[in-house]
């Protein structure tokens, strides 16, 4: 079975007992990943619970935090409220395969999300949305042998449950980088990850990647 990723499928999918990823800690990914940045514009797309842009609000950061499952805002607001740094935050219901920013971002980020376009059109298209010396962070499920269709996922910005991911959901550092121009990035990380998460008895197979754009 392929899935749709669209909002009907997101909207169920948080609707159907899924609001507990909302208490999923950040992904140990983005504190390595942005460590050495100096705080400013951020983009969450494909928000999901808001782990990971609450984060970075908490560190400073203007966090817009998009979403195109109303029930997975509602969660991540909610979360936002407790943790004092609601006023960093924006939080925006859309379709990220047809909305557009207003301006560029410092810094976009995508933490396993899955659109209903194809995955490596999705990382295209939100690395146009990265000012100059910006930098894009995507972190992904790993394409490997053991992604399998009909498998459902962990939904955006979670730490997953206990199956593995379809095909179509997937991608590899090779597959995200060879989208990312030589003239127009400087790839930082690419890298592949396998971790295992508290109460998941799958382990996460993941990639990490990482570029500047060139000014």
């Amino acid at each position: 079975m392929t899935h749709a990723f669209d909002k009907d499928y997101w909207e169920q999918h948080w609707h159907a007992g899924h609001a507990s990823m909302g208490g999923h800690p950040p992904n140990p990914y983005l504190a390595r990943e942005t460590a050495g940045l100096t705080p400013g514009t951020a983009l969450d797309a494909g928000c999901g619970g808001g782990a990971e842009a609450i984060w970075l609000a908490e560190r400073g950061w203007d966090v817009t935090a998009a979403d195109i499952s109303s029930q997975a805002l509602t969660v991540a607001a909610g979360r936002a409220a407790a943790s004092g740094a609601a006023a960093r935050l924006r939080w925006v219901r859309a379709d990220l395969t047809l909305w557009r920013p207003d301006a560029p971002f410092d810094l976009v980020m995508t933490h396993y999300a899955h659109p209903s376009t194809p995955q490596q059109d999705f990382y295209e298209r939100i690395a146009g949305w990265v000012a100059p010396g910006g930098t894009l962070l995507i972190v992904g499920h790993l394409h490997t042998s053991h992604s399998r269709p009909g498998h459902s996922s962990s939904g955006p910005a979670s730490g997953g449950h206990d199956h593995h991911p379809p095909a179509e959901a997937s991608a590899t550092p090779a597959a995200i980088t060879a989208r990312l121009r030589d003239t127009e990035w400087e790839i930082v990380t690419a890298e592949e990850h396998l971790r295992t998460v508290p109460g998941r008895t799958v382990p996460l197979h993941d990639v990490v990647v990482r570029a500047t754009r060139r000014g």
